[in-house]
């Protein structure tokens, strides 16, 4: 059968495939940021600081129930099925996806059982509004079974970057159109969760057909008959696949934490200050979720396919890019942090500036230190990148309940930051022994 796989390109060197694929992440994520920026400036406007406070709470638990039940089966797609890609045994590969997409789904069981507990259970934690606690639920729910996991690993196991951009572009377009559209119709905090779910599970389903289309051998029910030989196939997925786990649910209190804490300690209009400090801190250090995304994948084709000196030259490039960049996003918002924020949502949220400039921060740590998992994971010592990871959420944990009940979201963003800096120290050190275990 055919295979669309095998059109993509094969003859560029390590760092220009990764620079290829980054060029066409950064085009899609620019016309994100772009919609982001739009749609997020109609929803504080509209909401006010109170309701964008309660928007982020239920969003952030969205964002955290993804993390933790997600299951970040893409890594395993990726780290495993390079290999299959290489060799071209699509059926190999389909049996991985396939259990990737079975694990999708365990992870969506799991996570509307969590989002029960969490808002039925303890919703009063947050100060959520009762008449919200419904709503917050479904919203939750919409988004742990719009996960994407499984097929975005296949895309980029099999590098197709350009095809992702375009499937991505759908939730950031669908959500400024609906955005425009409640704004010109009455904005309620209804009509926003119901949009931002459907347009979640619409790009789910849309990742899923993508995947098929460029993969019809690997990606078919048959292969779900065959799953059980994926465990021989694929020596060590199973740790692989435990230690991943892990490291991404501490990486998701690490992330997500924070804004529930300000939520507990100080109250919903605090955290929705923090919401969007968070937000375009993230926004403006997005380089560093679009750096992973490509060098994850060069990176185990590179452990595959390449010699350890190339190897290295490809991990050394792309951290002195990271680092660059991080300082570059640090600069740009100690100019014109405040003047951003305001810009955005208004002058009543210009407080969010205090939150902002050490946010950045840490996410400029996260991203001069984008390279350090994937050479982990790729040179099976990804237990490694969870005792670094475990090292962030005990530090940024310690700072936060000394911190945050007395400063608020200020107080919690630098308990971020210096969380991404003690990651950055752990995980660069582990990741130059690594290295130099596989010189040696």
């Amino acid at each position: 059968m055919a295979n669309r796989a095998e059109t993509s390109p094969q003859n560029r060197s390590l760092m220009g495939r990764m620079v290829a694929n980054l060029a066409w992440l950064i085009a899609g994520k620019g016309f994100g940021a772009v919609c982001s920026l739009v749609y997020l400036a109609i929803l504080t406007r509209t909401l006010g600081l109170k309701d964008f406070g309660h928007f982020a709470l239920i969003f952030g638990t969205s964002q955290a129930l993804i993390a933790i039940c997600g299951f970040e089966t893409w890594r395993v797609v990726v780290r495993y099925g390079a290999e299959h890609v290489h060799a071209k045994n699509w059926d190999a590969f389909g049996r991985l996806s396939m259990l990737a997409g079975v694990l999708d789904v365990v992870g969506a069981l799991f996570g509307t059982l969590v989002a029960y507990l969490a808002f039925y259970q303890f919703a009063d934690m947050l100060e959520l509004n009762p008449a919200l606690v419904d709503m917050g639920f479904w919203f939750n729910v919409a988004a742990v079974w719009a996960l994407v996991s499984a097929p975005t690993g296949v895309v980029r196991a099999l590098d197709r970057f350009d095809l992702a951009v375009y499937v991505e572009a759908l939730v950031p377009l669908g959500r400024l159109a609906a955005a425009v559209g409640i704004w010109l119709t009455g904005p309620s905090l209804v009509k926003f969760f119901i949009a931002w779910a459907l347009i979640d599970l619409l790009e789910a389903a849309v990742y899923w057909i993508i995947a098929r289309w460029l993969c019809p051998q690997a990606i078919r029910f048959k292969n779900l008959r065959s799953i059980g030989q994926t465990k021989q196939e694929n020596t060590g997925v199973v740790r692989f696949f435990g230690v991943t786990y892990a490291s991404a649910s501490l990486n998701a209190l690490y992330r997500h934490g924070p804004l529930l804490a300000v939520g507990y300690f100080v109250g919903t209009s605090s955290a929705g200050l923090y919401r969007l400090a968070h937000q375009l801190a993230q926004g403006l250090a997005k380089l560093s979720t679009l750096l992973t995304r490509a060098a994850y994948a060069e990176i185990a084709r590179a452990r595959v396919a390449s010699d350890i000196a190339a190897f290295r030259k490809l991990v050394v490039q792309t951290t002195r890019l990271a680092g660059l960049g991080g300082l570059l996003v640090v600069a740009v918002v100690f100019v014109a942090g405040r003047f951003l924020l305001e810009l955005i949502a208004g002058e009543s949220f210009g407080a969010a500036y205090v939150a902002l400039v050490p946010l950045t921060i840490a996410a400029s740590f996260e991203l001069a230190s984008v390279a350090f998992e994937p050479v982990l994971h790729s040179t099976n010592r990804a237990r490694l990148a969870l005792r670094a990871h475990f090292a962030i959420v005990v530090a940024t944990s310690a700072m936060l309940l000394l911190l945050a009940p007395t400063y608020g979201s200020s107080g919690a963003a630098w308990s971020v930051a210096i969380g991404g800096l003690v990651g950055y120290l752990v995980m660069g050190g582990m990741t130059l022994y690594a290295i130099r275990r596989l010189e040696s």
